[in-house]
């Protein structure tokens, strides 16, 4: 028997590759991009290590060239989900019992996979599938999919190692059992490395997953599917079942072996699946656990003393990067009247640098919106800016979905605070500025906490401490990651844990120990050396 006590050594984050002209791996992702463009890929559910062809199909296009199919995928009904829950019980029991290092070797090795073997292709289908640009798609996966992965390994280490107080006599311990079930993970596509997390996080505790994937994201989270068997994972650990959420759903929430949820997407979805959890309480065999990352409607909110060039490349790099569709992505601005001409100016500079287009043109950078629902929404809050009073489309403004579907980076000003476009998540690449005088500083704080029923990012610009310091307390409860001179995205694994409350979700800090003991059902163990022979305590003696 193995009797090592193993700890794994801070692992440190991925580098991220720049594909600079002239660099081999721009070499290796040109190439990479040009083998997925000339394939087509049949998808099966993959169920207990099984491939499943249901003959109930749908269609993988690239959002940038809606008529080019990259895949053909598979859906699953109701039986086929049945399935799924049946094979990740039966490898419970063995998965959940083996020793954590084990499990841990899994998650490295699948990281090495995408680090070294598959980084390239991996990096391609997220091109591809998702429409990101070279760098959008490396810091995402193979980036911070690979940090993830061996974060999961090394926080792991300290939940466990985490033990009770024993007094003498006495032996305390704490044993981390995995949940009682299973749990059924429902990923978006904005991230794969979130894919990736929402089931190997809750498997690197010992727990089965049943996951389904976003149907814009089949492509890329198929190869993950693929790697994970190939390092290892045991065959119905993670079960993969593209298909219709209502259908999955419904079969998932009255299982009485669910166990838990874990989730990143639109809260309205959130809130749904998470009613239909508790009319299903009487159900299950515990209480599920619920883990969620919904929505955001992050800020910029820049004080007078604030650096104008740092505010409009935060404007735009924090609103327009992946469209838009970051979680984090900045979607409303507050800038003082003495700083808003600069940054205007700043900004409109640099749109009309930005060139969009098709990913495969590493000159551009913006690409396209996820799908035909996703374009057609964003469209339709541009042109209720464009018709609206108090309200004006200052840069961009147009979309076309003839090729791709493709919307331009769009700045809106309006003279409302409560303007629909400064309260709502739009999840596209627009974002509304709201001009303040610059002696209300505190006010408009105070306006930008109770605007918006969402908690997730925000960012304060500024170089004077105490403001700095007023934005900090005021805005306490606005962002679950809050960034002071910088725009409210791009967090690190290790670094920023990241995750939101209100509206945004449970802030269970993905990425983190916080995360994983969700995953962890603790069962407290005393064993007590020389236990006493009679019932009598001292208080009972005679004076």
């Amino acid at each position: 028997m193995d009797n090592a006590i193993f700890r794994f050594p801070n692992p440190g984050n991925e580098p991220v590759k720049t594909y600079a002209p002239g660099t081999s791996e721009k070499t290796a992702l040109k190439a990479a991009l040009k083998q997925l463009s000339t394939e087509e890929w049949d998808i099966p559910l993959i169920i207990g290590g099984k491939e499943i062809r249901t003959g109930d199909t749908g269609k993988v296009v690239m959002p940038h060239d809606h008529r080019h199919v990259l895949a053909t995928y598979h859906k699953a009904g109701e039986k086929e989900v049945k399935m799924a829950v049946d094979a990740a019980m039966k490898a419970h029991r063995e998965w959940s019992e083996l020793p954590w290092v084990e499990r841990a070797s899994v998650m490295l090795r699948v990281a090495e996979l995408f680090a070294t073997k598959y980084r390239y292709l991996l990096n391609a289908s997220v091109m591809l599938g998702q429409s990101k640009n070279p760098f959008q798609a490396e810091i995402d996966a193979p980036c911070e999919l690979i940090d993830f992965l061996r974060y999961s390994a090394f926080y792991a280490g300290q939940v466990y190692v985490g033990q009770p107080y024993s007094d003498a006599g006495i032996l305390n311990r704490m044993e981390y059992r995995a949940l009682e079930g299973f749990v059924f993970s429902l990923t978006p596509f904005n991230f794969t490395s979130i894919a990736s997390n929402l089931n190997m996080a809750p498997a690197m505790m010992g727990n089965v997953a049943v996951w389904k994937p976003s149907t814009t994201a089949i492509h890329s989270n198929y190869l993950l599917m693929k790697v994970f068997r190939e390092a290892g994972l045991p065959d119905g650990v993670v079960n993969f079942i593209p298909g219709q959420g209502s259908v999955i759903g419904k079969v998932i929430v009255s299982h009485p072996d669910f166990a838990g949820f874990h989730f990143t997407g639109s809260t309205a979805t959130f809130n749904t699946i998470w009613r239909q959890i508790g009319e299903n309480l009487g159900a299950y065999k515990s209480y599920p656990r619920i883990v969620g990352e919904t929505g955001g409607k992050n800020f910029i909110f820049a004080h007078p003393s604030a650096p104008a060039d740092d505010v409009a490349a935060a404007i735009v790099r924090g609103a327009f990067e992946y469209q838009g569709q970051k979680c984090s992505a900045g979607s409303r601005a507050y800038i003082p009247v003495s700083l808003w001409k600069e940054v205007k100016e700043r900004v409109g500079d640099m749109l009309k640098e930005i060139k969009m287009g098709d990913v495969q043109d590493f000159t551009n950078f913006v690409n396209a919106v996820i799908d035909e629902a996703s374009f057609d929404n964003i469209m339709g809050y541009i042109e209720y800016a464009r018709q609206a009073p108090d309200a004006e489309i200052l840069f961009g403004g147009k979309g076309d979905k003839s090729v791709g579907y493709f919307v331009e980076p769009t700045v809106i000003l309006t003279t409302n605070p409560a303007f629909k476009t400064m309260t709502e998540e739009i999840f596209g690449p627009v974002i509304t500025i709201y001009v303040y005088e610059d002696h209300a500083y505190e006010e408009t704080l105070e306006l930008c906490d109770r605007t918006s029923p969402y908690g997730l990012t925000g960012s304060i610009f500024s170089r004077d401490r105490y403001a700095i310091d007023k934005a900090f307390h005021k805005l306490r409860y606005a962002a679950g990651n809050f960034y002071i001179n910088d725009k409210p995205t791009g967090a690190v694994i290790a670094q920023q844990p990241f995750g939101g409350s209100r509206a945004s979700g449970t802030n269970d800090k993905a990425g983190g120990p916080l995360n994983l003991i969700r995953w962890t059902n603790p069962r407290c163990i005393k064993e007590t050396f020389v236990p006493p022979i009679t019932y009598g305590y001292p208080f009972l003696g005679e004076e």
